[in-house]
């Protein structure tokens, strides 16, 4: 029976790993995709006026996507390898700093806070503000 445990630890142990190397890459690519990005358009007359902040965004977003991959791969950890007091609330501090750090890119991509993208979005439209 311990054996059959300890084959089930290490098998979600390893899918645990694969999904952190599917969330390093995702940040990995994007980021040097958004640079190539940029490199095209930085380098086209028409388009390098926004060229920088589209990398900004770019990055932004990979960044963004990455770290919810890996906030999945540290919750299955959690809850599945090692069920602890302890190892929830050191899920709870890694959740909190990455979703403070995921709040302060979304701020940082859009231009606005998150409560305040309505007006954005209404004054873009040509809708009257309530």
């Amino acid at each position: 029976m311990f054996a059959r445990l300890s084959s089930y630890t290490q098998i979600v142990t390893n899918v645990v790993k694969s999904v952190e190397v599917v969330g390093a890459a995702i940040m990995i690519v994007g980021g040097l995709a958004s640079f190539v990005v940029f490199g095209f358009a930085a380098w086209n007359p028409g388009t390098r006026g926004g060229s920088y902040e589209a990398l900004r965004r770019n990055l932004g977003r990979s960044i963004l996507l990455g770290l919810e991959v890996l906030i999945l791969a540290d919750i299955v950890r959690t809850i599945i390898v090692a069920p602890t007091l302890e190892s929830v609330a050191v899920l709870g501090a890694i959740v909190l700093v990455r979703v403070i750090l995921s709040f302060s890119l979304e701020v940082e991509i859009d231009g606005v806070w998150p409560w305040a993208r309505w007006r954005r979005n209404s004054a873009a439209s040509g809708a009257p503000n309530e």
